[in-house]
């Protein structure tokens, strides 16, 4: 499931809409959002951090990238999970020739 971010306007259009109606659940259920996620704007919106930032630092902007930026990314988290099983494949044969050379160290890592 893909992760949403929501405008600062958004949050607090919300926020105002659950303190006129009373009732957070039902404004977050019209808005098709987790009321819990609704809840901690509102519990967020109290704090003084909050009151004092401006608006244009608040505001999230979701990154996607370019598809030619997805496959550089792909073929590099590709290259990087070879080289995990190499290492972790070093390490085995590494600690199998241990335990060959000296026994007394079979117990240290079962």
């Amino acid at each position: 499931m893909q992760r949403r971010r929501y405008s600062i306007e958004f949050k607090q259009q919300l926020i105002q809409e659950a303190h006129e109606v009373g009732n957070a659940s039902q404004v977050a259920r019209r808005h098709g959002i987790d009321p819990k996620m609704l809840y901690r704007w509102i519990r967020d919106s109290k704090h003084a951090d909050w009151q004092n930032t401006s608006s244009e630092a608040k505001a999230v902007t979701s990154y996607t990238p370019s598809p030619g930026e997805f496959r550089e990314l792909e073929t590099e988290n590709d290259k990087l999970k070879k080289l995990l099983g190499e290492k972790d494949l070093e390490i085995a044969i590494l600690r199998d020739l241990v335990k060959k050379v000296n026994p007394a160290y079979r117990t240290k890592w079962k």
